[in-house]
Parts: structure tokens; sequence; C-alpha cells
């Protein structure tokens, strides 16, 4: 299997290409990347043939990402973060043609405990919810993508439930909300953690990520089952319950 990694200068571009192996890379693709062998400073440079791409890149090069994608007929995986509601139609529109990968956090305990998280917040009845993210102190978005998807794989599960993002004003907490919460501090990887509480008693989901290779080897696993599928739009919740692979 041979991929193009998109935005392959950055982290976790090279912790991927690492992970990967030149045996499995078809080009390597970073704007800040001069002409040298093996490496583009754009996608449409690269003429070959690959069987993915798989994007770390920057939300804003959705455009150029899912149309490169559509018109040389390859899968992507879209691992950046932030998309606009413009960037994400691009992405559906993209998926009508080829199958399109998209998730904030590529960690397979992440997938479980979005999992887990759902069913908790579905059978354990009325209860306030509450999430704690923590990130390094370079991260863009706030709160992170993984957040959000947390947040409204529980809010699926809550009718009626709303989102209240950095909890500021005075009062009482509204009921049936889901407060979320970000700290950024030095160089934490990435600290998710979801509290259920009725007043009797209190479920804690948590997961710590350790070290950003587990969201390249996530990827690859992904990446692995994605060149197999029809043109769709998937993301974590479908690559685990298809088996990862």
């Amino acid at each position: 299997m041979k991929i193009i990694i998109n935005g392959a200068g950055g982290k976790m571009g090279r912790m991927l290409t690492d992970m990967a192996g030149n045996d499995n890379i078809a080009a390597l693709v970073d704007v800040a990347f001069t002409t040298e062998e093996g490496k583009y400073h754009s996608l449409n440079d690269f003429k070959g043939e690959a069987d993915c791409v798989v994007d770390f890149s920057n939300h804003k090069a959705t455009e150029a990402v899912t149309s490169y994608c559509v018109k040389r007929n390859i899968p992507v995986l879209i691992a950046s973060t932030g998309q606009t509601d413009d960037e994400m139609s691009m992405i559906r529109e993209a998926s009508k043609h080829i199958p399109v990968f998209i998730s904030p956090n590529m960690s397979v305990g992440v997938a479980l405990v979005a999992d887990i998280a759902e069913r908790v917040a579905r059978l354990f009845g009325e209860c306030d919810v509450e999430m704690i993210e923590a990130h390094h102190n370079q991260k863009l978005d706030v709160p992170s993508g993984t957040a959000l998807m947390l947040a409204k794989r529980v809010q699926e599960a809550r009718e009626g439930s709303t989102l209240n993002i950095g909890r500021h004003e005075n009062g009482k907490r509204p009921e049936n909300e889901i407060g979320i919460h970000s700290l950024r501090y030095g160089s934490e990887v990435g600290t998710h953690e979801i509290i259920f509480s009725n007043g009797l008693e209190t479920i804690t989901i948590r997961h710590d990520a350790k070290n950003r290779a587990l969201f390249a080897k996530g990827a690859l696993s992904a990446v692995k089952w994605l060149v197999s599928q029809k043109p769709g739009l998937y993301g974590m919740k479908d690559f685990i319950e298809g088996g990862r692979g």
C-alpha cells in the first residue's frame, strides 16, 4: 500500500512517515518543502500512483486536498481539525465520489471512550455532564476537535441537551447542559475526561494520550480499512464497528 502524506513536515507528518516506512510512502507533501526527491510542495506536483492520501496538515487545505483526491479518484483520510461549515460541505461533497475518512482524533482508545460515553449518557438517567480536555500550550483550536466529537456523541444520547463551552457567567448550572472546559499547558499530548453525576453517584471516563505515535498508528490502521470501502463519509465509529480492518 502506497500513501501520500500531506503535511509531512509537521510533527504528526514526520511521525507518520517514520512509522509507515519508505516502502509504503508514495510521496511526502508539505508547503514548507522545496523540490527534492520524494518531496513535493503541493499535492498537484505529484502525478504518480498512490492508494490513499493522509492529511495531517491544516483544515485550510481542505479544498486542495478534496479536489485533488476526487480528480485522481484516491481515498483520503483527513486528520486535521477545526473545519469550517464550508469546508465540511466540501468534505461531504467529495465523499459522494470517493471514500473519505475524517476524525479529529485517530486513537482507537478515544473511539472506544466515545462509544462508552454515549452508552452511559443514554442509560444513566438524569445527570450532570462535564468534560475537561487538556492539551499543549501551542494548540490552536479551543475546545479540541476530540472534545467536540465526544460531546456531540453524548448530546445525541440526551435529547434537548446543549453545549456550554468555557462556562463563564455567574449563576446556577442549567439542566441538561454539557459543559466543556479547556486547559492548555506545557507539552501535554492530550487528556479527555467526561464526568457524569446525578448527585448520588458519579461515573468518570478518562483517556490519556501518552505519545503522539498512537495517532500515527491509528491512522495507518484506518487507511488499510478505508481503501477497501465504497465512496462515503467515514469516521472512527465506522472503523471500530467495521472490525478495524
